[in-house]
């Protein structure tokens, strides 16, 4: 059984609120400010970043610390490596195609016959189907997933699946496969070294390497370079993810149980990503879209940050009450994102979307209020299922 870290979890749910919040807050308009919004949005040719440029980052630095605990534990009870490896190529591939499905969108309504708002609805009830905890659901969704990647045409009738020959058409991974591709990375380090710091550290810094190489055009006949992107989703990216997976090594380290050196860990790390990201700022900027290492190292120190605050206020403290809410939904932060991603297409095919968007268009004020109230509606929906037993299991 996994041990579960509260702190994990609570930051989880945290930086779940925050993307719900900001994504929702962003289908307003010009009365959000620009700190409030991705810094590309309104600085076309600057450099630097906003808290909302962070909630990627986090994830994929969240993914990181949950690994250790995740495929720690089948090591623990036994389990083989190629076993525990299987698992990681099918929720990489999980991840991948469900993403994938997000990306391209909506059929087009002309081709498919009937209305593609439905078609989005029902991939997303068919993703958290494949993917609950109940096993008769999961087959019916994993069917229903394939059928709606079979059926999905295009304007031109292009097909996003094809059988003969194979092919999944992809304009790029997603969210969701980027995610997946960075969890395949942080899984191999892993396994590979498992909790040796130094050997995590070094995998880090070699990952912001493949970065600087990319950018020096060393990948350009690479055959992988055409599936993903090696410099920045393998490289830049999958750094984060093994930086999670080295702050959370302190968990699990005998020779580490005391708290005080494991605040000192975290403190050192925060500061030495920090002064990675000044040194390497002015060489190739601060930039989400193209995750340079100097936004990479920033989105590190800044999570590491915010754990470590809730570490000692949950774990150490065990003023558990402050963060239950947030902990609570961080165990099916999964669920959350889908709801919250099927929201806009679930008001538009129950013509409630004109409805809803009024509620924000008056003032800043009631845009927030509008945003805080979804962000806590829907993670206490999550909650709810979590309490209930019901959770996405990839």
């Amino acid at each position: 059984m996994n041990q579960r870290i509260t702190s994990i979890d609570a930051l989880r749910g945290l930086v779940m609120f925050i993307m719900i919040f900001v994504n929702d807050l962003a289908s307003v308009g010009d009365i959000v400010p620009d700190w409030m919004m991705h810094y590309e949005l309104r600085h076309k040719d600057a450099t630097g970043m906003t808290f909302v440029d962070l909630v990627l980052p986090a994830f994929l630095f969240i993914v990181g610390m949950s690994i250790p605990f995740a495929l720690g534990s089948r090591l623990d009870n036994g389990e083989r490596i190629w076993k525990t490896m299987l698992h990681v190529l099918q929720r990489t591939g999980s991840l991948l195609f469900i993403g994938v499905l997000m990306v391209n969108g909506k059929p087009d309504a002309t081709q498919l016959g009937w209305p593609p708002t439905l078609w989005v609805v029902m991939m997303f009830v068919s993703t958290i189907f494949a993917f609950g905890s109940i096993k008769w659901m999961r087959w019916i969704g994993l069917i229903a997933l394939l059928w709606l990647g079979y059926v999905w045409i295009g304007p031109h009738g292009e097909r996003l699946l094809t059988l003969s020959p194979f092919c999944l058409r992809s304009q790029w991974w997603g969210i969701l496969g980027l995610i997946g591709w960075d969890y395949l990375v942080g899984s191999i380090v892993f396994l590979v070294f498992r909790g040796h710091r130094t050997a995590l550290l070094g995998c880090m810094m070699l990952l912001l390497g493949l970065f600087v190489a990319d950018d020096a055009h060393a990948f350009d006949d690479c055959w992988l370079a055409k599936i993903v992107g090696i410099g920045d989703t393998l490289g830049a990216q999958g750094a984060i993810t093994v930086g999670g997976v080295l702050l959370a090594s302190i968990l699990k380290a005998p020779a580490m149980p005391n708290v005080m050196e494991r605040v000192r860990f975290t403190l050192f790390f925060i500061i030495g990503t920090s002064a990675g990201a000044l040194l390497l700022q002015d060489a190739y900027g601060i930039n989400k879209n193209a995750a340079t290492p100097s936004y990479c190292l920033w989105a590190c120190a800044v999570t590491a940050a915010l754990w470590l605050m809730l570490y000692l206020v949950t774990d150490v403290n065990r003023v558990a009450a402050i963060a239950k809410p947030l902990s609570t939904a961080g165990q099916n932060v999964l669920l959350a994102y889908f709801l919250s991603e099927a929201l806009p297409f679930g008001l538009d095919l129950a013509h409630l979307d004109k409805a809803y968007h009024a509620l924000s268009q008056s003032s800043l004020a009631s845009a927030l209020t509008r945003a805080t109230t979804c962000g806590l509606v829907l993670l206490g929906v999550t909650a709810g299922f979590n309490r209930i037993g019901f959770r996405l299991r990839l």
